[in-house]
């Protein structure tokens, strides 16, 4: 059973106490006792007062009920009115940046919200109002980036050598980057063009909704064409049987081929949505004046052109083919060994047998570790390692009626850590909302959504950021936590990176805010925290069973490292085969079907062969989110491993590290060009041995292991 334990200060931990009989029948009585934020995490929510006052969504009044988007959206929508006319009848200055700015605040404050309302909230009357919103406003934002007088308003100010020299440098780097926005929907077009290029966006919002719930629906078959023992593994309906996903990890053969063949089965419909989506974009990018798509989203990020990423992503598998090589014989081996009806290695096994190779090697059983990662202990361990390194805490807070979208959401306040002189005047730093339980209807994504962007308002005070961090992991019992395996844990991490970013990123303009970066840059942060994760002096600090209190072995957390390199290089091939596919879906048009691409791009960059009438690309949901930069994670990992190298490795609590971390990368969001931090031009610090032009010095530094993404959308 579970009590709270009252102290001088009130009630500030939760003691589990756990009571069994040995052999001899002796009554042994073991007690864990956690802080106020273990405690939050691994007791069940108190529930909320019934009887209190709906304060609406995350506290935004009108929120209450579905029709408080259309509220929201008129509201924005005055203001926007207000704010295109101020901007274009002021003289050109900083006034102009900062009321660009205050425009984009007001219309992501709804899209944002809108944005994860329209997947997380479990009321379909939410949703369908949230993705409503989220199409009109992106109506709104697409018509604004092609407003000619309001792109002269700003041009004005960039031709102005005299107001341009005036302005700091963040302010001017957020005027070019509007710009860029306007110059990327074709505002330079005659006005025929850019109609057509405002019914393209419009119609671009469309497809990626169509695509994107299309990825993640079951394929359905006639029970009997499934053998009678395998049927029980899926989801019966009637005559029926519904499959969801690709069962990769049932140790059973023909449920991974089954389920594989079945899963990727072409949907028609679906394949022209893709085909419709590639060539829409296709045809906008020309139409504003670019080589392809691809070359339109990568200006501005850190590779800045496809070439570059092709030559990455062909370097790394040339680096890589002797380990991948030996990875998919160490697979086939074990496969033989597991008397398998075929020795032919082939996609549906690949993530079994490179689990079962490291199993075998390093007694690694998911279910030994669990124990020790309760829910509580990972979310005490991130305080403990945030404030040690950047003075950073977390406070539990319980949210109003009202404000949260089910009742196992818990709301972290982050606060700098009065303890640490150097940021104890700085206090509230921003909101967390951790929505980190299944539940029907929710997605099997672990995501970071970005609700509220922090700036610096006209009253000198700070608009604080808020997000909400998606998981899917079990619920806690009346008698159990919630235990996250390995993998959970260090899902866990990543996103909080990703929120570590966001509530750190403490620019003027909420435009360039936290994660509103580069891509190719948002996923370092996130990245660099796996690193934590795997570090056994780390790890020490929180990993305790939650029974007894005994501490992770250190002999564990080793053999969970050294297991993490095995097989690592396949891993790793497998997400370049992903990167190099999005990259030419999203090149000069190939005129052949995208099944045809992937089969091609399989056999170049994977080395699996290709399974006849399946279509892997309708389930890939990063072409919404990430088209033309599925690559990010790669190269972000590469630069995450440098950074962990030269700053963290050696003492990974070093605050005078953590503080200049936080100082010359996370606190300039997207405010600073990214390669200027990872070159450490313009820093006093960070001053890695990278070529300017990108030229993949870093590979040096590249360690290929099995942790890729887990974690595949960050929401921005």
């Amino acid at each position: 059973f579970s009590a709270s334990q009252v102290t001088p200060h009130g009630i500030s931990t939760l003691t589990y106490l756990s009571f069994s009989f040995h052999n001899n029948q002796t009554l042994s009585r073991h007690v864990t006792t956690w802080s106020p934020v273990g405690a939050a995490f691994n007791a069940q929510q108190r529930k909320v007062d019934l009887f209190q006052k709906n304060v609406g969504l995350f506290g935004v009044p009108g929120l209450s009920t579905p029709a408080g988007f259309e509220v929201a959206q008129q509201r924005a929508l005055r203001e926007t009115e207000q704010l295109v006319e101020t901007a274009c009848n002021n003289p050109p200055g900083a006034l102009t940046v900062e009321t660009f700015d205050q425009l984009s605040d007001s219309l992501c404050k709804v899209a944002d919200l809108a944005d994860f309302v329209k997947v997380g909230h479990p009321d379909p009357a939410f949703r369908d109002a949230a993705e409503k919103a989220c199409i009109n406003i992106g109506t709104v934002v697409e018509r604004l980036n092609t407003n000619v007088e309001l792109c002269r308003s700003l041009k004005n100010l960039l031709d102005n050598k005299e107001v341009l020299d005036s302005l700091d440098p963040d302010t001017r780097r957020v005027a070019e980057l509007f710009m860029f926005d306007f110059e990327i929907s074709g505002i330079h077009l005659d006005e025929s063009k850019v109609r057509k290029a405002v019914s393209l966006n419009v119609n671009l919002l469309d497809l990626n909704n169509e695509f994107l719930n299309g990825t993640h629906l079951p394929n359905r078959i006639e029970k009997t064409a499934l053998p009678e023992h395998i049927r029980h593994c899926f989801s019966i309906d009637g005559n029926s049987i519904q499959i969801g996903g690709l069962h990769a990890d049932s140790p059973d053969e023909l449920v991974r081929e089954a389920a594989y063949k079945i899963f990727l089965f072409p949907n028609s419909s679906l394949l022209l949505c893709l085909d419709d989506l590639l060539t829409c974009r296709n045809e906008l990018a020309k139409l504003v004046g670019y080589e392809s798509f691809a070359h339109r989203a990568l200006n501005g990020t850190m590779a800045k052109t496809p070439e570059t990423v092709m030559k990455f992503l062909e370097l790394l598998t040339d680096k890589l083919s002797d380990r991948t090589a030996k990875d998919f014989n160490l697979m086939r081996d074990m496969k033989m060994k597991m008397n398998s009806r075929s020795t032919v290695l082939m996609p549906w096994d690949h993530s079994y047998f490179s689990s079962a190779v490291r199993a075998e090697r390093y007694n690694i059983d998911p279910s030994l570790y669990s124990p020790y990662f309760s829910l509580g202990a990972c979310m005490e361990g991130l305080n403990m390692l945030f404030s040690q390194l950047l003075g950073v805490s977390f406070q539990n807070e319980q949210p109003m009626a009202g404000e949260v979208w089910s009742e196992e959401v818990r709301k972290l306040v982050r606060e700098q850590s009065l303890s640490a002189v150097v940021h104890e005047t700085e206090g509230l730093l921003g909101y967390i909302y951790c929505d980190f339980f299944r539940r029907p209807d929710k997605p099997h994504q672990d995501c970071h959504f970005t609700i509220q962007g922090g700036r610096l308002k006209k009253d000198g005070e700070y608009q604080h950021p808020v997000v909400v961090l998606m998981l899917s992991l079990p619920p806690p019992t009346r008698s159990t936590p919630t235990l996250l395996n390995p993998g959970m844990m260090e899902n866990l991490f990543h996103e909080m990176g990703h929120a570590m970013h966001s509530m750190l990123g403490r620019t003027r303009y909420q435009h360039v805010t936290g994660t509103r970066c580069s891509t190719d840059f948002a996923e370092v942060p996130s990245i660099l925290m796996e690193f934590f994760a795997t570090d056994y002096r780390v790890v020490n600090q929180f990993a305790r069973h939650y029974q007894t209190g005994q501490p992770l072995p250190k002999s564990m957390v080793s053999r969970l490292c050294e297991s993490k390199r095995i097989c690592g290089a396949a891993d790793t091939q497998l997400q370049v085969f992903y990167a190099a596919l999005d990259q030419v879906y999203h090149g000069k048009p190939q005129n052949r079907s995208t099944t045809d691409i992937l089969k091609k791009m399989q056999e170049k960059f994977y080395g699996l062969p290709y399974v006849p009438n399946t279509a892997w690309q309708l389930r890939f949901s990063h072409l919404i989110g990430y088209g033309a930069k599925y690559y990010s994670y790669l190269m972000s990992r590469a630069i995450a491993s440098m950074v962990w190298r030269q700053c963290f490795q050696k003492d990974p609590f070093n605050r005078d590290m953590g503080e200049r971390y936080r100082r010359e990368m996370l606190a300039h969001g997207g405010s600073k060009e990214p390669m200027l931090m990872v070159e450490g031009k313009d820093t006093h610090y960070f001053s890695w041995p990278l070529p300017s032009s990108l030229s993949l010095g870093f590979l040096h530094y590249f360690s290929p292991i099995s942790s890729f993404p887990r974690s595949p959308l960050l929401y921005v």
